[in-house]
């Protein structure tokens, strides 16, 4: 698919994914700003030559990036509700802020895709230090259990660090 017919895709289907957009989130700003990561990332696409029903295609790409920039939001609204718990002196400066936060959104995305078990396992060690024996009873299965679900976790952030 040549630019051109991005420019045709663009202009045939960018009021209905618009529209669409809108209604899932809510708000015409997000939706606009959807609309054009979607198209963005069509560009960028190796594969454009396959595109046999555009809506589904565009909405395919649509749905990630809205839920993306939903638990990005979700992600920043919980860090702010944390923040709001700390005593003024102890609150961050607006550039340690953000890089909390870029931070906090760079482990959410390496975490995505594990199972919920393996996923808190893993934060129980990392996050409070608990010993294997500890995060076995917090999550009432067995040592061996938590052994294999760190390896999991394990595997699955190198992988996933590997292709960024």
């Amino acid at each position: 698919m040549t630019n051109v017919a991005v420019d045709r895709l663009y202009k045939d289907h960018q009021s209905w994914l618009h529209t669409w957009l809108r209604r899932k989130i809510g708000n015409s700003w997000d939706a606009s700003d959807l609309v054009q990561d979607t198209f963005l990332k069509v560009l960028l696409k190796d594969d454009r030559e396959s595109i046999r029903e555009p809506r589904a295609y565009l909405t395919h790409i649509a749905h990630g990036l809205m839920v993306n920039s939903l638990r990005r939001k979700d992600l920043e609204r919980a860090y702010l509700q944390a923040l709001a718990t700390l005593p003024e002196a102890e609150y961050p400066s607006p550039e340690n802020r953000a890089l909390a936060l870029e931070a906090l959104q760079e482990i959410d995305a390496l975490l995505d895709g594990l199972q919920p078990q393996v996923r808190r396992a893993f934060l129980l060690l990392q996050l409070e230090g608990l010993r294997h024996a500890e995060i076995a009873e917090r999550l009432g299965v067995s040592v061996s259990s938590v052994r294999q679900y760190l390896a999991k976790a394990i595997q699955h952030c190198a992988l996933r660090h590997h292709h960024v």
